[in-house]
């Protein structure tokens, strides 16, 4: 499994300033190229370049990162020509993912200019200059991000799935596809709201990148989400050519990636699907854990399968482009999430709709939301244990309230909903302190989300419904309650 993150890219690119932030956010060792070379060495790097020369500079380098490969998984920011050599770049790419920032020249020449003397190769604008005119063809070859945010791995059944936050990832996406293992033929699967924005341009850069892809679209909605829906996109598939070899990109919300996650899951007893995820809903809750499925009249997801992305690519710039009420309902999730585990959301504050342009400060809160999600999910990929039914909090009632009301309430709206339910039912069952329900109702309504069971239903109402639910046992409805914020256990009250 490909375990570490190379951050790569030009001088002053940011790469170990980043490399730190990431490291200490998700509770990875970090290691910086230069300063271990620099502690061997007993030198600094200037030093070793007016010794050594270039060549003697990329013996040791290349040392360095044979010895830091070897080890187990970590964030490792690079040199700015540490990949030059073809057999440097295989090791890093034989152990994990090289991503190359994406800075402007005009950034870059700035920060040069403040450190003066640190970077042999660098040492004012002109050379600079010169060094990215020579390098530009190199780092184009490598997935490019402008920023990252978060970065995610779970292994299920041998399976390897990754998750990146970040922003400006699109515009490489076959890069990231080839580092992903993906080759050949390419399916490139959305609906009629994220399809128009962003599935031809998808489409065209992985063409450019030296696949053959075609685009499969559905009506979007969540009346979608059924296996007639499934047998179209098999039926494209089959039009398309695809093999066991190929791939299947999903572009859109959640419910674009549980139907494409299925069809893939069971196109040909499975080929690789890469998840793209165009709404904050889908990015910090559906897109990552390998849940994919489809509806029956009875109930929702009540058909499906795990089966892992390869990869997904959660670039928030995508997110200038989502509606309010869109963005609310991805709000709802990681809100959720903020309840399950209160300390993953430490000094990142809840944004706003008209925050949805802010793509660093929104790459920061969806990765926050999603590292909840990996924790749980690595420990419990396929629910197993019951420590990944906690991510159902709010969904027993959620579900019902979507069911009941034709799905004219929206899923956040439903979880938002549920929550606050489940957590009133957790204090009636004498369960949690009292006042729980109107705090997590507090946190839902500063985002402008509902609290309150839709007009003409009742709590008796849903219960029906929620006795259809995938977790219940021996007949007994079971609920992922709020004991307390950051205590959430599943039960039968």
């Amino acid at each position: 499994m490909k375990e570490h993150l190379f951050l790569y890219g030009p001088p002053a690119s940011g790469k170990s300033t980043l490399g730190g932030i990431l490291a200490s956010r998700f509770n990875l060792p970090f290691s910086d190229l230069d300063a271990d070379i620099e502690s061997k060495a007993g030198k600094g790097i200037p030093e070793i370049f007016a010794e050594e020369g270039e060549p003697g500079f990329r013996r040791r380098e290349l040392e360095a990162l044979c010895a830091v490969a070897s080890g187990g998984p970590r964030v490792v920011a690079l040199g700015g020509g540490a990949l030059l050599a073809p057999e440097a770049r295989k090791v890093a790419e034989d152990s994990g993912f090289a991503v190359a920032l994406d800075v402007p020249a005009e950034t870059l020449r700035e920060r040069a200019s403040k450190a003066r003397g640190s970077r042999p190769l660098a040492a004012d604008s002109a050379a600079l200059d010169s060094l990215l005119e020579k390098r530009a063809a190199h780092y184009a070859t490598f997935p490019r991000a402008s920023s990252l945010s978060g970065y995610f791995t779970v292994e299920a059944r041998g399976e390897p799935s990754r998750m990146f936050v970040g922003r400006g990832m699109l515009a490489s996406a076959a890069m990231w596809l080839r580092a992903a293992g993906c080759t050949g033929r390419v399916l490139v699967v959305s609906d009629t709201n994220a399809g128009p924005l962003y599935a031809e341009r998808l489409r065209d850069a992985l063409n450019a990148g030296g696949f053959t892809a075609e685009i499969f679209t559905f009506r979007a909605g969540e009346e979608s989400k059924t296996l007639a829906t499934v047998a179209s996109i098999w039926n494209a598939c089959l039009k398309a050519g695809l093999s066991r070899r190929d791939t299947l990109v999903s572009v859109g919300g959640g419910v674009v990636g549980d139907l494409s996650g299925f069809a893939a899951a069971t196109w040909m007893r499975g080929i690789r699907w890469v998840n793209v995820p165009t709404t904050l809903l889908a990015m910090v809750d559906s897109s990552f854990g390998g849940k994919t499925g489809f509806d029956l009249p009875e109930g929702k997801n009540l058909v499906g399968a795990f089966h892992q992305p390869e990869i997904v690519l959660a670039d928030t710039d995508v997110l200038a482009t989502l509606p309010t009420r869109e963005f609310r309902n991805g709000l709802a999730e990681a809100i959720k999430h903020s309840i399950i585990s209160p300390g993953a959301f430490h000094g990142v504050s809840c944004p706003q709709p008209e925050d949805s342009s802010d793509g660093d400060g929104l790459s920061s809160f969806a990765a926050a939301a999603v590292s909840v999600k990996a924790g749980i999910v690595a420990s419990d990929p396929f629910e197993k244990t019951g420590e990944r039914a906690k991510l159902n909090l709010g969904h027993t009632v959620g579900h019902a309230v979507e069911v009941l009301t034709g799905f004219k309430v929206s899923h956040g709206e439903a979880v938002a909903i549920g929550t606050v339910e489940e957590a009133r039912l957790a204090e009636r069952k004498g369960l949690a302190a009292g006042g729980l329900g109107d705090e997590v109702a507090a946190k839902f309504s500063a985002a402008g989300l509902p609290v309150s069971l839709p007009a003409g239903l009742s709590f008796d109402d849903l219960v029906p419904v929620m006795k259809r639910d995938k977790k219940n046992s021996d007949g007994r409805i079971r609920y992922a309650l709020p004991f307390a914020m950051g205590d959430v256990r599943l039960t039968s009250p």
